[in-house]
């Protein structure tokens, strides 16, 4: 399995032409009938090679804490070893065997290594410890970054971001809490925004700037969706119909946006709110038993359709839009 990344570099070391990369590319778009830019890319994993290898990184991962912390009982010092491991691992399976599933784990487990590490180190509030355990992961996700270049480590990097400033903030002004929806909600805007920086930078989406953009419209959706439903009472089993039809009229609206930047993460990582609310409205109108199917069979059948029109709806969309912001955008 080959990505466009793979081309860049055949094209780069002179293997092949751009000419013949771009009627490779044009090819495979008359033969899928869908062109490249819309299908979304990203690299998760190259086979079951990557399986293998992630399912053997674990166990050694998890084995050697508990082994280091039952010999030193310091769970610091055992969480201190599983991240100097995952860096390790990551040296071999991503530097030099360029493994994307393996990538993906071992960047998590090595930043959460560090996370841990340090909150049991640090003995202070809750918030202050939860806030320097945050910065200090920030801090290792822009190492992990300039060594590894893991297309998730910008989002996993902004999920430590925002976690140091909120615990900062809650530490220093506790009454923040009454407010923490509406600051997730403009954490998640901001998040969106970045996204948007880093799809700008590859509107043909042939390289890593495309990936990263993925995994942070994966992580602005629910950060941007929990906060409203939350606050339309959706996720405490106090549905209205006023509240359903705000919660339909919010998804179509995501939707349209998802079809216009060409980006289906954004929306189907919202897709789990939906379902709840729709299901519980039908449970709370006497379709016990049968509330889940339901919501299946129409948000099955409106993806589907959805998937089937996707090019024409974003074509037609998109050209409505100012030219400022269609330069920006994915190439129609």
């Amino acid at each position: 399995m080959y990505s466009d990344e793979d081309l860049n570099l055949a094209v780069k070391n002179g293997i092949f032409t751009d000419l013949s990369v771009e009627q490779f590319r044009h090819l495979l778009t008359t033969e899928r009938n869908s062109p490249i830019v819309d299908e979304e890319n990203f690299k998760l994993i190259g086979g079951f090679n990557d399986i293998f290898v992630v399912i053997a990184c674990l166990l050694l991962l998890f084995s050697s804490h508990w082994v280091v912390e039952f010999i030193t009982k310091s769970t610091s010092i055992g969480f201190l070893v599983f991240s100097f491991l995952a860096w390790g691992l990551s040296e071999i399976f991503v530097k030099q065997r360029k493994m994307a599933l393996p990538a993906i784990v071992l960047l998590i487990a090595f930043i959460g290594g560090v996370f841990w590490f340090v909150h049991e180190l640090v003995t202070l509030s809750y918030e202050l410890m939860t806030a320097i355990a945050a910065g200090a992961s920030f801090f290792a996700a822009g190492i992990h970054w300039w060594r590894f270049k893991v297309p998730i480590t910008i989002a996993v990097a902004a999920i430590a971001l925002i976690g140091l400033f909120v615990s900062l903030l809650l530490s220093v002004f506790p009454p923040a809490q009454t407010w923490l929806m509406l600051i997730l909600f403009m954490c998640g805007l901001i998040t969106f925004t970045f996204a948007m920086y880093w799809d700008s930078k590859d509107t043909k989406r042939i390289s890593h700037h495309s990936d990263v953009a993925f995994w942070l419209h994966l992580l602005s959706a629910p950060l941007i969706i929990h906060p409203v439903f939350s606050s339309l009472g959706i996720l405490k089993g106090t549905e209205s119909l006023l509240g359903l039809t705000l919660v339909m009229c919010l998804y179509l609206m995501m939707s349209g946006i998802s079809i216009a930047i060409d980006r289906r993460a954004f929306m189907v990582s919202s897709l789990v709110y939906v379902i709840f609310a729709i299901s519980s409205m039908i449970e709370n109108f006497g379709g016990v038993g049968y509330s889940f199917a339901i919501t299946g069979v129409l948000m099955g059948a409106s993806l589907l359709i959805l998937s089937a029109f996707w090019q024409p709806w974003r074509r037609r969309l998109v050209s409505q839009l100012p030219l400022v912001v269609r330069d920006n955008l994915p190439v129609v």
